[in-house]
């Protein structure tokens, strides 16, 4: 079995256990910032991926949202996770959560897993192999943005950003057909590679939201920046946008 296909079982197993949580119980804490918070689910999920996928590569370093993590280098290899990408979503049962998983390896994004278990949609990525839902292959719409659809997140922990993130998002709505806001910046990443929406955008997001979703937009053929143009880091938060490159 690859690496891939391994990651790919680790995740769709962790899945399971988004899809059969118990409701009545989910253990919810908030974290820094308004509307941030996280469950027992998110901490159990991460440890689990802690655990297996250290097991497949043991001298990889692992960063997740949630536990400890390893100071972030541009050599050797890093797992950067989101145990569970729209925590707000799950809380609400909206159906708009996933798991993702990406592989960096000198500084440079090489394997990236998204798994929606609601819509049972894996998304995978290996660099210069191309994208990929349920193993069928994946590429960026070929609209203009005047044909397009504008996904859009608001920063919510950032409470000096949401002003500037509904401006930018009005100017893109007048552009485009109309703009959306699902609540996972990894599933709006896997939404551009897809062809179902031609941009995506927010002001500040952490490295497990964008790393393996920025990886999934690239190999189907689009462009992920900073909103400033600039290359993505996976050392500290920055802005995203992703697009099919066709402005």
């Amino acid at each position: 079995m690859s690496t891939l296909e391994s990651i790919t079982q680790i995740v769709k197993n962790c899945g399971a256990i988004m899809l059969g949580a118990d409701r009545r119980s989910l253990g919810i804490d908030e974290k820094a910032g308004p509307a941030n918070f996280v469950t027992e689910y998110d901490k159990k999920i991460e440890n689990i991926l802690r655990e297996e996928l250290l097991s497949l590569l043991p001298d990889a370093g692992f960063i997740g949202e949630e536990g400890e993590q390893a100071l972030f280098s541009d050599k050797g290899r890093f797992f950067i996770v989101d145990p569970i990408d729209g925590t707000t979503n799950f809380i609400k049962d909206y159906k708009q959560s996933c798991i993702s998983v990406a592989l960096i390896e000198d500084g440079e994004a090489s394997i990236g897993v998204v798994y929606n278990p609601y819509s049972d949609e894996m998304f995978t990525a290996q660099k210069g192999q191309g994208a990929f839902c349920n193993g069928k292959e994946i590429r960026v719409s070929r609209q203009p943005l005047e044909n397009g659809i504008v996904l859009f997140g608001t920063s919510p922990y950032y409470e000096e950003l949401n002003e500037e993130s509904f401006k930018k998002a009005f100017e893109y709505f007048k552009k485009a057909l109309d703009i959306r806001r699902s609540g996972s910046a990894a599933l709006d990443l896997c939404s551009i590679a897809a062809g179902r929406a031609e941009l995506y955008f927010e002001l500040r997001l952490s490295p497990w939201d964008f790393a393996a979703g920025a990886l999934l937009v690239k190999e189907a053929g689009g462009r992920v920046t900073t909103v400033d143009g600039q290359e993505i880091t996976y050392d500290k938060p920055c802005s995203v946008l992703a697009s099919n490159g066709l402005g």
